[in-house]
Order: structure tokens, then C-alpha cells, then sequence
């Protein structure tokens, strides 16, 4: 029976889940999806994620796939998928790719950002890390251009991982000011397990003089999580791109 893989792109507010990946007694976004995709085709059907975004974590753009046994038209799809699923998950294109394209292991860049906010905002409160100081840029984004020279960033990960080794190639990382809102940019290959919170509590405390750059660098070259400054909050932080080979697409 000939197969047809698709690429899914879809964005969801990560308040009400566990996480993306599926997990026993837990209310996934994955879950979520692979239910609302079995129901329009008629039979079980399993999707994979790009990557795994952790409880209360947002995406603004992700990628799932998925085989089905018969050719699907995108907009059509769409509409009827976008009517079953929960209204915090939004579906936004279907694409058809190699029938050994995956979501996860073809991805060439991923990128993340972060949202501060320096005072109280009614429609942030569920979207961003609420910090009343006001931390030096300068400084965090001094501590930031540092994460491009290494490679290993065990000492930012959480400590029970699946992973085989701590080495991701971080392309750019930066903060800006907008108002009275900070976002941290990030970009890389791949992420460990609370890698990007923790890195945004970690360049926190370089902003509010609790670290120098001298400590930064001594936390990255210790491997030691317990080394590192303590996670940002899961509400600020989106999944907002991924970058494929345009080779992927049919």
C-alpha cells in the first residue's frame, strides 16, 4: 500500500498541557493531535514532533508528521482538523514530504524565545516571566555571545535525560528591549531537556550582578547543573521556528 508522509505546522498554547510528548495519565498536546488526525482519517494514527517542549511551554510554530494511506487535499484537511482539536492548538499548513522525511531528525535549526516582562501586564500574565529588577542587557547579551564558543551545555540540562551526549551548536543568542518587555533569541541544532530556561535564569543573575562573566564561564566549563542558577519560569518561553532542507518537500 503506497504511503503519503505529510508535514504538519501548527502553534499551541502550552498552559493547559504536559508537554508535547505523550505521556501516561497526562494531558499532551501530542495526544491532543494524534486523536483529532485519527478521527478525520478513520484509523490510529501516530505523529512525531519536531522536538519536545516541556509543561506549560509555548510554540508559535512546530512541525509534526505523520503516514497516511491516501492522498489529502490541505485545505479541506485543515478546516476539518482545525474544528476538532482544542482551541488553544492551531493548525496552519499541511505539506506533503519524502516518504522518509522526519520532523525531528531532518530539522536543521531550531529556535527559541523567551519573553520578560518588567511590569505587570493583564494580557502577559499566562505569556512571559513577570521581573519587577531591571537587568543590564549589556551584560546578559556580553555572558550570551559566550554559549557560541562551547559546545557542551550539560551543565544546563536537566538531569534525568535520555540523551546520549550534551553537545548542541548554538548559531546566535541575544537579548533585545522592547518597551517594557526583554525577549531572549535563540538559535541552535538541537536543545537538551530545560537547556533554554535554564540558561535565561542563568544570564538573569549576570544582569542583576549575582554572577560576572568570569562565573558564567566557570558554570559552562563545570558540566554541573547544580552549578547553574535556577530555571525561568515555563510560561515565557516559546518554540517559535524550525528550519528544514527545502529538499524535504514534494
Amino acid at each position: 500500500m503506497e504511503k503519503f508522509r505529510y508535514f504538519l505546522e501548527l502553534a499551541y498554547k502550552g498552559t493547559r498541557y504536559h508537554g508535547w510528548q505523550i505521556q501516561k495519565n497526562a494531558h499532551s498536546v501530542q495526544s491532543e493531535l494524534e486523536n483529532g488526525i485519527s478521527t478525520l482519517l478513520g484509523e490510529p494514527t501516530s505523529i512525531m514532533g519536531s522536538g519536545r517542549t516541556d509543561t506549560g511551554v509555548h510554540a508559535s510554530q512546530q512541525f509534526a508528521h505523520f503516514d497516511a494511506s491516501k492522498e489529502l487535499i490541505e485545505r479541506d484537511f485543515i478546516k476539518k482538523l482545525n474544528a476538532i482539536i482544542p482551541k488553544d492548538i492551531s493548525v496552519y499548513s499541511l505539506k506533503r514530504v519524502k516518504e522518509d522525511a522526519h520532523t525531528r531528525f531532518d530539522a536543521l535549526w531550531r529556535s527559541y524565545i523567551y519573553k520578560v516582562n518588567l511590569r505587570k501586564n493583564p494580557f502577559e500574565q499566562e505569556y512571559s516571566w513577570l521581573y519587577y529588577k531591571s537587568p543590564d542587557i549589556e551584560k546578559m547579551n556580553d555572558a550570551a555571545s559566550i554559549l557560541m564558543r562551547y559546545d557542551d551545555f550539560q551543565c544546563f540540562s536537566k538531569v534525568r535525560t535520555d540523551v546520549t551526549h550534551f553537545n548542541c551548536k548554538i548559531k546566535e543568542a541575544y537579548w533585545e528591549q522592547i518597551d517594557q518587555q526583554l525577549l531572549f533569541h535563540i538559535t541552535a541544532n538541537r536543545f537538551l531537556r530545560g537547556m533554554v530556561r535554564a540558561i535565561v535564569g542563568t544570564l538573569i543573575d549576570v544582569g542583576t550582578s549575582n554572577l560576572n562573566i568570569e562565573q558564567f564561564i566557570a558554570i559552562l566549563e563545570s558540566k554541573d547543573r547544580t552549578q547553574a542558577k535556577s530555571s525561568a519560569p515555563a510560561h515565557g518561553l516559546y518554540l517559535c521556528k524550525i528550519i528544514y532542507p527545502e529538499n524535504l518537500f514534494i
